[in-house]
């Protein structure tokens, strides 16, 4: 195989609960990651005599970026070096919570293990995985998931958002090391693991689904939590800020109506609707 492309999805938390701190500095959480089939990067994979990494925002291109720690990581691990050409279509904002990072490493480790015919099993790539961000195994499948411990522990859920789902971001870079620094630890009201469908029929369980950096991101950057109240203004079912921010999800039942809100916004903030 000489040439591959490849979609990382974006993601969204529906509902985020912070439970406790580990003796390993990271934290323990239960969200649902929920994939969003129309917002995503393209990644292709072109066979070459070098390595080579492109992306047509330029700030991108750097050893930081998790693409290439992605290659270089399975690279230790098949103890073989791959000589090829990556180029990134960045659709998906960076640092917005919607997981394009994690989405574009997951990605690479599934196209290098398919184009050189690695045949390592969705299990040992997702720990491999583990090894470039907690949210990164999520993405070698992508599928609707309760997610625990760093994020890591993933149980496939059957769940699905049959409605029309817009997102915004206001281009508000936030600290994640911050906002769980100044987290308030606890048990959640609502237990996310036993979520189904009928809970856009329930009022009342749908609006004890939270995300508990909500508080702190809102305190600090009032301009989030407008966003929030917008949606609800323009009818969502529901709305919540997704992992640490700044992006916020409404969910539509009516596509109008979210169309409608998606005008009602700046013309430079990020907005994208996933319709279903």
């Amino acid at each position: 195989m000489n040439y591959l492309e490849i979609k990382a999805p974006a993601k969204i938390n529906f509902g985020l609960h912070v439970i406790s701190k580990r003796d390993d500095g990271f934290h323990n959480i239960e969200t649902i990651f929920y994939p969003l089939k129309d917002l995503y990067d393209v990644l292709t994979f072109t066979i070459s005599d070098k390595f080579n990494f492109t992306c047509h925002n330029n700030d991108l291109e750097n050893d930081q970026n998790l693409i290439i720690k992605a290659k270089e990581l399975l690279e230790q691990v098949a103890k073989r070096k791959f000589n090829v050409k990556i180029n990134l279509d960045k659709n998906i904002p960076i640092g917005a919570g919607l997981g394009g990072g994690s989405s574009d490493a997951a990605a690479t480790l599934l196209s290098l293990n398919e184009m050189f015919n690695l045949k390592l099993e969705t299990e040992t790539l997702k720990i491999i995985a583990l090894q470039l961000g907690s949210d990164v195994p999520f993405f070698i499948s992508s599928k609707p998931s309760f997610a625990e411990g760093r994020g890591e522990i993933i149980s496939l859920l059957d769940f699905e958002i049959k409605y029309t789902i817009l997102i915004i971001n206001p281009g508000i870079h936030i600290s994640t090391k911050e906002v769980y620094d100044n987290i308030t630890h606890g048990v959640s009201s609502f237990n996310l693991r036993k979520i189904s469908e009928t809970i856009f029929y329930d009022n009342g369980k749908l609006k004890s689904v939270v995300n508990d950096f909500e508080k702190f991101v809102f305190n600090k950057y009032p301009q989030v939590k407008e966003i929030k109240d917008q949606l609800y203004k323009y009818r969502a079912k529901f709305a919540l800020m997704t992992g640490s921010g700044s992006s916020v999800f409404g969910i539509f039942a009516n596509t109008v109506d979210a169309e409608k809100a998606k005008e009602s916004f700046p013309s430079n903030y990020f907005s994208f609707i996933n319709y279903y």
